[in-house]
């Protein structure tokens, strides 16, 4: 029986984890939930699976659900905040870690998690991308296991499995597209929220959905696969794969390429991750290729979707650059989903804040959260100017 703490439970990542988890009793035992404040489904899932922790996003929320659960016949601790996340990280018994926290929020639980030895089933891109270097040093120091949710990711960790990183020439990572990928430049100025969050093959949350409305989803990829699989940015491709079926490929350097395929269901690698490295029933529908016909694949438009292209040079860049990136990109987003900014600000937002904030040092995980923070309350300071 494998404990499990899921970070990030009422959030698509956090659900779809519990659908696996709900399959296998045997298997898997919840024993912690971390949630925001979606106390009417914490509550459910907390009936349901019986953790001994939980945590909610404030104080307010942690005492709703107290009094929502007032007749609960198990054990439990309620807790809230930064304190309350920790606990759900730590604590003794848990031995995997499902980081499914959105954003930058999800940095500061994966070191926590990582450095108390449990293996984590991370699905927060973004603690590679602000920390990369310093977080595989951690892992490896640690000797936990650390398990790909995304599903990209995903996807070649398992065409590496069994092969010598050393004969990876090339990673290929593949894009949907996004729901504009048809749409003509000039008119993505007009796009709504609502357009934006439709996307044409995965159930993601907001934000996930929105980058990859912009491509930018798939740049923050490129800067994680550099430090996960230890492979340099030129040696790491972008394909547009409309049918979504193809997760990701890898190329070795006899011209062989291992490709992992699959139904657009994040339940896939969630499942792989949670049982690794056994395989398991996800629920996921099987793939039926002669409904499919034909897959197809081409080149990404960098000039369309610039974000795609600011985090190679990011990347490039070194250093912080990566962490302006994603911090110019997440208050970009929110300004687009508030009404602040059109559809095609963001992209403006986050290439000027490139070109604008110098980068900074940071080594450490404090040094990492302080610059981060720095650059988050610059942009929402200077947004307008940003904006042009």
């Amino acid at each position: 029986m494998k404990n499990i703490s899921i970070l990030g439970s009422t959030g698509s990542i956090g659900i779809q984890a519990l659908d696996v988890v709900r399959l296998h009793p045997d298997r898997f035992s919840v024993s912690a939930l971390a949630a925001g404040a979606n106390v009417e489904l914490l509550e459910r899932q907390v009936r349901e699976f019986s953790p001994s922790l939980v945590s909610c996003s404030t104080e307010k929320v942690a005492r709703e659900l107290k009094t929502r659960l007032a007749g609960h016949n198990r054990p439990l601790w309620i807790g809230h905040s930064d304190e309350g996340l920790r606990r759900c990280t730590v604590a003794e018994d848990i031995d995997l870690v499902v980081g499914g926290l959105p954003g930058s929020a999800g940095l500061v639980p994966a070191f926590a998690a990582v450095e108390a030895g449990k293996d984590l089933a991370l699905a927060t891109k973004e603690v590679l991308v602000m920390a990369g270097r310093l977080f595989m040093d951690t892992v490896r120091q640690e000797g936990i296991a650390l398990l790909p949710v995304d599903s990209e990711q995903s996807a070649i960790f398992q065409c590496l499995e069994g092969h010598r990183k050393s004969h990876v020439k090339r990673i290929i990572l593949t894009a949907s597209g996004g729901p504009f990928r048809d749409m003509p430049a000039p008119e993505m100025a007009y796009v709504t929220p609502a357009e934006a969050l439709k996307h044409p093959r995965w159930k993601m949350g907001p934000k996930v959905t929105l980058d990859s409305a912009t491509l930018m989803n798939k740049g923050l990829e490129v800067v994680e696969a550099r430090w996960l699989f230890d492979v340099p940015p030129e040696r790491i491709e972008v394909v547009i794969h409309p049918q979504s079926i193809c997760h990701s490929m890898v190329e070795f350097d006899d011209g062989s390429v291992l490709a992992q395929l699959g139904a657009t269901d994040m339940r896939i690698p969630i499942s792989y991750a949670l049982a690794y490295p056994d395989r398991i029933d996800s629920g996921a529908e099987a793939v039926s290729f002669p409904l499919l016909g034909a897959l197809t694949f081409h080149e990404p438009d960098m000039v369309k979707f610039p974000l795609l292209k600011a985090a190679y040079d990011a990347l490039a860049a070194g250093g912080s650059a990566p962490i302006v990136l994603n911090a110019a990109d997440e208050v970009a987003v929110d300004l687009f989903l508030g009404g602040k900014i059109p559809f095609d600000r963001i992209a403006a937002i986050v290439m000027n804040c490139l070109n604008a904030i110098p980068c900074a040092p940071a080594e450490t995980l404090k040094e990492i959260v302080s610059f981060h923070e720095y650059v988050t309350e610059r942009v929402r300071a200077d947004w307008p100017e940003f904006a042009k």
